[in-house]
């Protein structure tokens, strides 16, 4: 286990940042008694459908979204839609399909930056671009295409698009990540192909890729210190650097990154993965009773006991978990806030509607900190994000019926905050901006980002 006195990264970088990171409302949480559901409470309000007040009016051949009624939300807030699959952004590529994960960065003069992940692979329809891409995928099959990747969107206030383009190509199925707070997306590879498996794939697939916020594209490098699996999202803890990755398997462990120089990920560094000390191996079911109680964690470094951390075969878990390393249900959805690291299981729980996880680095403890009992209140969250304006988190749901984003109070209540009301596809990418007045979020298909805000300018903070 590695000693406190290693967490020195971001000092340096002045009391702001760590400072806001520590001091929350969310604390409220733990002082909360363990209970079989968290409470339903009112939130904003009913939802009712209404069509985007600012809409891109690039032509598509996938979705026409000017007037239509994309979401349910409450009175009182109003949306933007735009970058849409198929539509011609700036660069002359196609906007890709699939929209997943997603990060906000200030850009210039008021307005925003949105990196953006999509979730596909070689053959798709709507693809990235193939300049400075990591894998080409010229064999059979692949057809030549850029497969999966990230785009940039530069947004004004209002949200309008003022440039999107490829900012990452040649990976496959990026679906999470997370931002780090030296001004980059850590977008993350939910797939594990070799070229042995398909002919059309030319290198090793399922790794995390950094991509800056600002300065176009560049070339693609593979984090092989982080760890070759079926990764899914990362949070890094912006008082120490260190970067803790989710897994999306059955039987997923949560691992931790420390690089050797914090803010440069690409120059090695030790992974490990979480044990819990005073608690089961198998978090997946049968922990509802350990709701808001913290448990004791080690972690147990890979890279010491010369576990091989790139397999050939997706095996990484299994070597983790001999040492000890905790057992979750399906890790998804990510974020640092709060002073913590949250993440989400999205089929755990007695139920299998989904779980919360939080990582608390002062105490090296963790905490169950959301269970869902009733599918009606929260249905298979997935990405997840905390709003900075007063720490509250917000859940996108992966369910099989209507998709909402759910949020959760600093007391612990549950409430929706929107739904879709185009189909059934999953929301994806929710992030908020420094300020918490402006919420993004995806619909994943046919792939449309949204920006949504109280009309009278003020943060979205449920009462």
């Amino acid at each position: 286990m590695v000693s406190v006195s290693r967490r020195k990264f971001f000092g340096m970088m002045g009391a702001g940042a760590a400072g806001a990171f520590a001091l929350s409302p969310m604390q409220a949480f733990l002082a909360r008694k363990a209970m079989g559901q968290n409470p339903v409470v009112e939130g904003f309000g009913s939802l009712s459908p209404k069509a985007p007040s600012v809409v891109d009016t690039r032509s598509t051949p996938v979705f026409d979204i000017k007037g239509v009624p994309l979401l349910e939300i409450p009175a009182g807030f109003a949306y933007a839609a735009f970058h849409v699959t198929g539509m011609n952004m700036s660069d002359r590529n196609l906007c890709p399909s699939n929209h997943d994960g997603m990060a906000w960065f200030a850009g210039p003069r008021g307005s925003h930056i949105l990196v953006q992940n999509h979730e596909v692979g070689p053959g798709a329809t709507y693809n990235t671009g193939l300049q400075k891409a990591y894998d080409r995928f010229d064999g059979d099959g692949g057809a030549g295409a850029g497969a999966g990747g990230t785009t940039n969107i530069i947004v004004d206030a209002n949200g309008r698009v003022l440039r999107d383009y490829v900012s990452l190509s040649g990976t496959i199925r990026n679906c999470a990540g997370g931002p780090t707070p030296w001004g980059s997306w850590i977008t993350c590879e939910e797939n594990t192909t070799v070229p042995a498996d398909n002919p059309a794939v030319t290198k090793k697939h399922g790794f995390n890729f950094e991509v800056p916020a600002r300065g176009g594209q560049r070339p693609a490098v593979p984090l092989e210190a982080m760890g070759r699996f079926n990764h899914e999202a990362v949070a890094v803890d912006p008082a120490t650097g260190y970067v803790y990755e989710t897994e999306d398997r059955g039987d997923s462990c949560l691992y931790r990154y420390i690089p050797n120089k914090p803010g440069n990920l690409d120059h090695g560094g030790e992974l490990q993965v979480l044990k819990l000390v005073n608690g089961p191996q198998d978090t997946r079911t049968g922990v509802l009773s350990l709701l808001n109680q913290p448990l004791s964690v080690e972690w147990v470094s890979l890279t010491d006991n010369g576990v091989n951390i790139n397999p050939d075969e997706d095996i990484l878990r299994f070597d983790a978990q001999a040492l000890g390393g905790a057992i979750f249900a399906r890790g998804e959805g990510a974020w640092a806030g709060n002073g913590k690291i949250y993440w989400v299981c999205t089929s755990g729980g007695d139920q299998g509607n989904g779980q919360v996880w939080c990582y608390d680095d002062q105490t090296e403890t963790v905490t169950l900190f959301v269970e869902s009992t009733d599918q009606t209140a929260l249905d298979n969250p997935d990405n997840i994000t905390v709003n900075p304006a007063d720490g509250s988190l917000y859940l996108m749901e992966d369910g099989g019926g209507e998709q909402f984003v759910v949020g959760v109070t600093p007391s612990g209540g549950l409430f929706k905050l929107c739904r879709n009301n185009i189909n059934t596809s999953e929301f994806a990418g929710g992030c908020f901006s420094a300020d918490g007045k402006k919420f993004f979020v995806n619909i994943q298909s046919p792939g449309i980002t949204i920006m949504l805000y109280r009309t009278n300018g003020q943060p979205i903070i449920a009462a």
